[in-house]
């Protein structure tokens, strides 16, 4: 075939025709695909940002696993001996003080609890604690049970297990114009594992704004049409429906699934057909509101159904989720879970997965809270259309946002200014919303409609007229609709000049002021859990027992004895966690100011050197440090080296390492002494009693630390038989 003219058009799926017998044609990926793939980036949110320290003042309450609830004072370096060590300072009842070395900051959490009343600070020395502990385990036990029986209930459901990746499903994922993010890779993974099951999947995946939680939806979605099955995509607005459909058509075009959206913009004789279209099975993929839910909405066979934002939804709706959840799986998308949702993820009753890998490029949103001010929020809205963007003004209130309008128009009027709320005729928001996305308008003055998932690049400027009177996670989520490019996007939460804040209003405005790093949707949703009381989480009674150890601790205990219970009915035993490992030891162990000048940056390797768990992170970790900071100091040596010493001690049973005098010691855990035990052949000096080892730190020489880890190491392998080892040691 002769090759074809120059300038010829691609034909249809790519390629300018076939190139002339034994010559090679080279063709872009535009030209197969229609499409550039963009790569971006993979790089990780704040994954290891410090959850404790970063969120705690001093004076605020915390809860220590062992010691109970206490107060924060701060982080204090203090003499041990010749030596230096951070600590955290923790007051309890009666001025007591207890220091918590900085390495042991994992065993030490914010205290979450009803805000309204302050917990009773722990008497040290006393049973008081334990029996607190106990108090709340019993009562933890028995809402074990209960969320046992509600576990098995659904693990002995049997829905529709669905097939294996196809070729399709490959195409529509290589089709996809970003390299996914390892999050994204993940989650994918998670969700198609589920969806492969026998159980009906109940997943939930959590997800800043923009991280690419639809993405996720999208692959589920194709992945049951392909089955045969269909979809059912709930969201809590018109204007979000409208959006789905505009990604969901865009990434399946090249195939043959049928997709349409219920919500109030369908007249009534298109919703009436659309309806049939699910009842007799030639609609594959629908995506609505709340409509979704009503009565006379019947399916021909729905086998997944995508609900994004589930706090958006009433009490009514949520009980027919509920029972949409014993028949089909069900995957959540959301950004700020409301505590119910979070709490029952935590406990293991539903799957959860995480995303935190920021996309390519986006930075944090500037945020300000203030009073109301014209010239403030004139000079916000012109500064954003100089650099030739757009601006939401959330007014909140429908019967004044006209008189709102007009009053932004004649504070600025170089900006075209239209307005949109859910209660407009349908026609009117639609052209509304099309035509502020188009550009043709400067300033969207709206109510919350704008909540979820609107996603247009080009508004990076947010204002937020009595934001005092809106909740932390529709705060959240109003701030992740700007930011969605490059551009610094900028959000202003203002309040009515003069008025008074009352508590939980400057405690909401403080946590979303706060909240500026990417990733800090799981972060809101904890200090929501705070701010809103516990009383409608689990009951009065549970909320008291909340009230009594901390929400952190509580979650904790709870997921420990559903794993418990969970094991004695499967007949195998429940992995106990290993007792915490106390080290006193004489060295300088803490990150020096002069080595990382940020406090922030230094409290958050703490926190990522107390949650080390194997000697591969530890060396990870230290090579990172180097590489970002310069030769590791002394003092950050040793506290690592103190780590892997802590590490090694709990493989080898062991439960303190301490200095006496000129002595190492090192203690037996409870219940495993060390003259029932198989040694190894330990060398010259060591002296081995019933419960301890002593040697002399002298014989140890000045690499003493490694010394120590390296008989720790020693003791944790599994021996030989005494005649193997002795022929081990004659060699």
């Amino acid at each position: 075939e002769a090759a074809p003219p120059p300038g010829r058009p691609p034909r249809p799926g790519g390629g300018r025709g076939a190139p002339p017998r034994g010559e090679l044609a080279l063709a872009t990926y535009r030209e197969l695909l229609g499409f550039i793939r963009k790569r971006r980036a993979l790089r990780r949110g704040a994954s290891h940002r410090a959850r404790f320290l970063a969120d705690v003042s001093p004076g605020d309450f915390v809860v220590h696993a062992d010691h109970g609830i206490a107060r924060f004072a701060g982080i204090v370096r203090r003499d041990v001996g010749a030596e230096q060590r951070d600590y955290l300072q923790l007051r309890y009842a009666g001025e007591d003080r207890l220091y918590v070395p900085i390495e042991q900051i994992d065993r030490v959490s914010r205290y979450l609890a009803d805000s309204d009343r302050a917990p009773r600070l722990t008497r040290l020395g006393t049973q008081e604690w334990a029996r607190t502990r106990a108090r709340v385990r019993e009562a933890v036990g028995e809402l074990a049970a209960d969320l046992l029986r509600l576990y098995a209930a659904r693990q002995l459901l049997r829905g529709h297990a669905f097939a294996a990746d196809s070729e399709w499903q490959h195409e529509l994922e290589s089709a996809f114009p970003y390299e996914e993010t390892p999050d994204q890779t993940r989650v994918i993974a998670e969700v198609k594992r589920d969806m492969e099951a026998r159980q009906p999947m109940d997943r939930i995946v959590l997800g800043d704004v923009g991280f690419g939680k639809t993405e996720v939806a999208v692959r589920a979605a194709f992945k049951a049409v392909q089955d045969g099955y269909q979809v059912a995509i709930l969201v809590p607005t018109t204007v979000l429906a409208q959006q789905h459909e505009r990604t969901f058509r865009e990434r399946l075009a090249p195939f043959p699934v049928r997709i349409e959206t219920l919500s109030r913009f369908r007249t009534d004789a298109e919703a009436r057909e659309l309806v049939a279209g699910l009842r007799e099975g030639p609609v594959d993929i629908v995506i609505g509101t709340h409509r979704l839910l009503q009565p006379g909405v019947e399916f021909a066979n729905l086998g997944l159904v995508i609900i994004d934002e589930e706090q958006r939804f009433g009490v009514a709706h949520k009980e027919r989720l509920k029972r949409m959840r014993l028949e089909v799986d069900v995957l959540t998308l959301s950004a700020t879970p409301i505590p119910r949702t979070l709490h029952m993820t935590l406990a293991g009753i539903r799957d959860m997965s995480t995303m935190e890998s920021a996309p390519e490029d986006r930075l944090p949103v500037q945020t300000w809270v203030a009073e109301w001010d014209d010239a403030l929020v004139r000079e916000a809205v012109l500064g954003e259309l100089e650099r030739g963007g757009q601006a939401y003004v959330v007014h909140n209130r429908v019967l004044s946002i006209d008189q709102f309008a007009d009053r932004l128009r004649r504070l600025v009027p170089e900006a075209r200014v239209v307005v949109g709320h859910g209660q407009m005729p349908r026609g009117v928001l639609r052209s509304v919303m099309e035509r502020f996305a188009a550009g043709e308008a400067d300033v969207l003055v709206c109510t919350t409609i704008i909540e979820s998932g609107i996603d247009i690049p080009n508004v990076n400027t947010l204002i937020v007229d009595l934001a005092d009177r809106l909740g932390l996670a529709q705060l959240y989520q109003l701030r992740g609709r700007v930011g969605r490019g490059s551009q610094q996007a900028r959000a202003y939460l203002l309040h009515r000049r003069g008025g008074v804040l009352n508590e939980a209003a400057q405690q909401r405005l403080a946590t979303i002021f706060e909240a500026t790093e990417l990733g800090a949707g799981l972060q809101v949703a904890l200090r929501d859990l705070e701010i809103r009381g516990a009383g409608n989480l689990l009951g009065a009674e549970q909320s008291g027992q909340i009230a009594a150890v901390g929400f952190d601790l509580y979650t904790q205990m709870l997921a420990s004895a559903v794993e418990g219970l969970r094991a004695r009915r499967d007949g195998t035993e429940a992995p106990a966690p290993p007792p915490p490992v106390a080290l006193d030891l004489p060295a300088s162990a803490f990150i020096p100011e002069r080595y990382i000048e940020d406090l922030e940056a230094r409290i958050a390797l703490y926190q990522r050197i107390a949650g080390l768990r194997d000697p591969g992170e530890e060396a990870d970790l230290r090579a990172e440090v180097a590489d970002r900071f310069g030769e590791i100091p002394g003092p950050l040596h040793e506290l690592l080296s103190l780590v892997r010493i802590r590490l090694a001690a709990g493989e080898a049973g062991v439960a303190a390492v301490r200095a006496e005098g000129g002595e190492i010691v090192i203690v037996a855990r409870e219940g495993a002494p060390f003259d029932r035990r198989r040694l190894p052949a330990l060398p010259a000096g060591v002296h081995v009693g019933q419960t301890q080892l002593r040697l002399p730190r002298a014989a140890l020489g000045a690499d003493w630390l490694e010394a120590i880890e390296a008989l720790l190491r020693l003791m944790g392998y599994p021996q030989p038989s005494p005649a193997r080892a002795r022929a081990a040691v004659r060699a």
